[in-house]
């Protein structure tokens, strides 16, 4: 009889421990901040790549750069121009980043698809 309360003891103890390290875990992962994506302080970089970041008449070097590796250059120069005189701001690169211009990212036709290359 006298080995069952040590048994129950034991058990509890084994659970209180247990818990204790998966409560740990658990505060360390919520803890753990997020790696954030670092922005360039270089400004030169950002300029033209945000919203209303643009001159309208920055927008033809900007869609050259953006339409540079399309096979439909005519049609994503076009829609890029107008959009840019839309939003003044192109993305970066020659394909997505929309997300740093909501308004060209936004922006869709009658069917739904993108308006902006």
């Amino acid at each position: 009889m006298a080995r069952t309360p040590s048994l129950v003891t034991l058990s509890l103890v084994m659970l209180l421990v247990l818990t204790g390290e998966n409560h740990a875990a658990i505060s360390r992962s919520i803890e753990a901040p997020s790696p954030q994506p670092q922005i360039s302080s270089n400004n030169q970089t950002m300029h033209g790549a945000t919203e209303g970041s643009l001159e309208p008449h920055e927008c033809g070097p900007r869609c050259s750069t953006r339409c540079s590796k399309t096979q439909y250059k005519k049609p994503c120069l076009f829609f890029c121009q107008k959009c840019c005189a839309k939003c003044l701001c192109v993305p970066p690169g020659t394909y997505g980043n929309k997300q740093f211009c909501p308004c060209y990212n936004n922006w869709k036709t009658k069917r739904g698809g993108p308006k902006c290359p």
